[in-house]
């Protein structure tokens, strides 16, 4: 499998990115409105699709302390539901500073108002971009592989 999805979950709204394996490389795709599930994971599929990727890498937010806060549980249910109702390679990645890596990145172009409805997406490329360059999937563990 070479193109995966990143995802930037958040409870307002999901930051949707794509790559390639083979380059390593990943882009901003767009950002998905709404914390409806259901619309969410059909806006997912059908970026999937419309990109041929087969694998989706989610952002998971850690605490610096290495553990799993309310956030970090909530994304890793999503992550396994997205999982169990798709038939994709569903990953998980620390997601620890990307929101200021992305908000750095988009510092000297923006309004804050245009910056913020970019971020979520510049922020699932970092997620992707750091997946990518780690190795991919082999570095990365299924959300039904974490004990809590």
């Amino acid at each position: 499998m070479s193109r995966w999805l990143g995802i930037d979950h958040g409870s307002k709204r999901v930051g949707v990115a794509v790559g390639d394996e083979s380059v390593a490389i990943a882009a901003p795709v767009t950002v998905i409105n709404g914390a409806e599930f259901e619309h969410i994971l059909d806006q997912i599929v059908r970026i999937c699709d419309e990109h041929g990727a087969g694998g989706v890498v989610v952002g998971w937010p850690l605490n610096m302390d290495d553990t799993e806060g309310p956030q970090g549980k909530i994304t890793r249910d999503f992550a396994s539901q997205l999982a169990e109702r798709t038939d994709l390679d569903v990953r998980l990645w620390d997601e620890r500073l990307t929101s200021f890596q992305a908000d750095q990145a988009l510092s000297q172009t923006f309004t804050r108002k245009k910056k913020k409805a970019r971020q979520d997406a510049i922020a699932a490329a970092v997620i992707l971009q750091d997946f990518l360059s780690a190795g991919g999937p082999q570095s990365a563990p299924k959300p039904d592989e974490i004990t809590e």
